[in-house]
């Protein structure tokens, strides 16, 4: 790709914003609506502290546009509904029974993804669209070229709207165990990128591509899938997890209820999330004892922490403050960084299992949220162990 230099595209941002017009502030809620707009100014003002970061989103950006779309309809299986519009998965932990001619039923071997889930494409299909819509539509609002907001608004047609390749808002057939079940409710987890496609949503607002009709229609796929979380058997053993999967699951409600206006609800669920996820999830010392068990301990320390921050950035947006609650016995997302601290540096050896290997490096990410939040002498100086993003690596919000 040639490279220009900074003048140039400078100037290129300059013209391509007056061709389209985003929203000054999006509605999002998981991004910073106000840093997206402060970013979006300073890009157009030719800031070279994010000189790389649009330069990186705009290779990215163009490699989207020349894809293809998305669809559940696509895969080769279908689910036990007959039909193709059902979104299906197999569980990744679940492998035949060596014991049994046939197999069945699977049993798990926690950590150790069987490959035979490659051969049902709809949860890759789906974190392409999920990517896709994302780059551009970040893309759409940092440039305003049209180009970008037309392309992420036909994947999330051909993925949500259109007749022939829309997905039915349900997970009923998600994370099957051959033998044992057609699908349940731990398959929630991997529709938790939805919520990212909620933000994409109100960055291609004011875009020429992105008609009421597509929101309109968007908003009622969103309110049906969450009503089948609400009420089907399992979205409410999801509701009911105490690990991760509680989390996440409160992520995508939260979320969606947003994107739909229904702010009291989401302010409750938030509020209900002080006692139900983090002061049962997390121990006075900071260890998260329903992670630690899993054979891969602190990639789920790390994950379901990243929910909690998720759940804590979604507070924001309804008054409750989650970055700062803390039970009567110090239990809290900031312990839980804490805890995770000396390990991630290194200053303690990370006792608990790990397949595939331990990364201290995880952890930095969160570190650097929570530095936005924590902003005493005792979170800076433990800050100071933590490198900080090089420009090429540099996230744009």
């Amino acid at each position: 790709m040639i490279k220009l230099s900074a003048a140039i595209f400078f100037i290129i941002l300059i013209c391509l914003s007056v061709a389209a017009q985003p929203a000054a502030e999006p509605r999002v809620f998981i991004l910073n609506a106000r840093r997206l707009a402060e970013t979006r100014k300073s890009i157009v003002s030719g800031d070279k502290q994010y000189a790389a970061a649009p330069m990186k989103l705009e290779r990215k950006a163009q490699q989207a546009l020349g894809g293809g779309t998305f669809s559940v309809v696509t895969k080769a299986a279908t689910p036990a509904s007959g039909d193709k519009h059902d979104y299906m998965s197999q569980a990744p932990y679940f492998w035949p029974d060596p014991k049994k001619p046939d197999g069945l039923p699977y049993i798990r071997r926690d950590g150790e993804r069987n490959p035979e889930i490659n051969q049902i494409s709809d949860h890759r299909s789906m974190d392409q669209m999920v990517a896709g819509v994302r780059t551009l539509a970040l893309a759409f609002y940092l440039k305003g070229d049209e180009k970008y907001a037309a392309k992420a608004a036909q994947l999330l047609r051909a993925w949500f709207l259109d007749a022939g390749t829309r997905m039915n808002p349900n997970l009923q057939y998600a994370q099957a165990i051959p033998g044992v079940n057609t699908g349940r409710g731990i398959g929630l987890i991997e529709t938790r990128g939805l919520a990212d496609v909620v933000d994409s949503i109100g960055l291609l607002a004011g875009a020429k591509a992105w008609s009421r009709e597509d929101q309109h229609g968007l908003e009622a796929w969103y309110e049906k899938f969450l009503q089948w979380m609400r009420e089907s058997k399992n979205g409410r053993d999801e509701a009911a997890a105490k690990n991760n999967h509680g989390t996440y699951y409160d992520v995508q409600v939260v979320s969606f209820a947003l994107f739909l206006g229904n702010k009291e609800f989401a302010r409750n669920i938030i509020e209900t999330a002080k006692q139900k996820r983090i002061a049962i999830q997390i121990e006075p010392d900071g260890r998260q004892p329903l992670e630690l068990v899993r054979t891969k301990a602190w990639g789920y320390s790390n994950g379901n922490l990243d929910g909690l921050m998720l759940l804590a950035r979604l507070g924001e947006n309804v008054g409750v403050d989650l970055w700062s609650y803390e039970t009567s016995d110090g239990r809290s997302i900031r312990r839980a960084l804490e805890y995770l601290y000396p390990f991630a540096i290194g200053d303690q050896k990370w006792t608990y299992q790990q397949l595939g290997g331990f990364d201290g490096k995880s952890l930095f990410a969160l570190m650097r949220r929570g530095a936005a939040h924590y902003q005493d002498q005792k979170f800076k100086a433990m800050m100071l162990r933590v490198p900080e993003i090089v420009p090429s690596d540099r996230q744009l919000p």
